[in-house]
Order: C-alpha cells, then sequence, then structure tokens
C-alpha cells in the first residue's frame, strides 16, 4: 500500500505559547528528522501541514502576520505537498490550489499515513481519526508526536507521557496500528 508521512503543525507558533518547553523537543524532533529522511530515501511522500488561523492580530502565533507559522528551526524538510488548516483534523487542510488533503492523498494513489506532529492528543490523534473513518490505513508514530503538560478540571497536572499512554490507548486496534519511530516503515 502506497504511503505518506504526515508532519502535523510542527511549526514555531508553539514556542510563543506559555505552556511550551524544550524538554521533549530534541527527541522528538530526532524522531521526525529521521523519518522524514527515511521517506525521502524511499521515495514516500513528505506532506507538511501547518495550524494557521484567519486574521492580521500579530500577537496570535498562530496567524501568517505574526510570521511564526513556519517549520521549527531543526527541521530539514522538502515537502513533497504543504497544506494549511485552521481546524485540528489535518484531513480538511488546503493546498495553496484550494485541495484538501484528503482530495491530495486520493489522488496520489496513497491509502496509508504515518502521521506525526505536535500536538500528540489534539491535532495528530483528530488526523488520525478522522483520517481512518475515510478509510485511510494509519500508522500513528507514538515517539514523532510531542504535547506539553496540562492539567484536568481538578487541577491534577498530566505529564506528556501519561497523555501519550492514553492517546496510545485511545487510538490503538481502533483507530490505527501504534508504532515507534523505529518500526514506523517495516
Amino acid at each position: 500500500m502506497k504511503q505518506a508521512l504526515l508532519v502535523v503543525d510542527v511549526q514555531e507558533s508553539f514556542r510563543q505559547r506559555p505552556y511550551f518547553t524544550e524538554h521533549e523537543l530534541p527527541a522528538f524532533l530526532r524522531n521526525v528528522q529521521s523519518l522524514i529522511d527515511l521517506c525521502a530515501a524511499r521515495g514516500i511522500p513528505v506532506v507538511q501541514i501547518f495550524h494557521q488561523e484567519p486574521g492580521e492580530d500579530r500577537a496570535n502565533p498562530f496567524t501568517a502576520a505574526s510570521g511564526w507559522v513556519r517549520t521549527m528551526r531543526e527541521l530539514r524538510l522538502r515537502p513533497d505537498a504543504v497544506f494549511h488548516k485552521s481546524v485540528h483534523s489535518a484531513m480538511f487542510a488546503r493546498s495553496g490550489t484550494g485541495a484538501t488533503l484528503e482530495e491530495w492523498l486520493r489522488q496520489q494513489g496513497i491509502g496509508e499515513l504515518l502521521v506525526t506532529g505536535i500536538r500528540t492528543e489534539q491535532c495528530c490523534e483528530t488526523t488520525t481519526r478522522h483520517a481512518s473513518d475515510l478509510g485511510f490505513s494509519v500508522r500513528y508514530v507514538t515517539d514523532a508526536t510531542l504535547t506539553f503538560p496540562m492539567q484536568t478540571r481538578a487541577g491534577r497536572e498530566v505529564s506528556p507521557a501519561e497523555i501519550r499512554e492514553r492517546t496510545e490507548m485511545v487510538l490503538d486496534g481502533r483507530f490505527a496500528q501504534i508504532v515507534t519511530t523505529a518500526g514506523a516503515l517495516e
């Protein structure tokens, strides 16, 4: 089955958020870069998706006007296609010509997606569920996703490791195959 690597929201915008932490960033970026390099070497399309909100508010790091909607500086990639979205699921993202990511993938004959990016439990998980519901096979590359600590409504801090574990649990076998970077292309 023909594959594509989705690099979801790996963008400088996140560095501008108060919850951003660099703690897990180096390992995450190494894993994403490894997959980008492996996919490029095997002729697997690399698709970059950016989250971009409407408007001209320069204070919002997710608007084009802010200048932060760009690839994280440590990442080296030459994407085969670039899409922008303003919602959680990358499947709704649009290219510069207006095609949705779903349309582009189907035109390319792609049936399996490797999902990587920021945030584990938000855009990556939502994209995975949506893609699965659309009939794509999904490999969720858990160690090539990044998230940050969150608080429950009761005030308990939930670690990125706990968030990943929960995400893996709800996706595994239902919406995706959970894989690591080392086994993503096996």
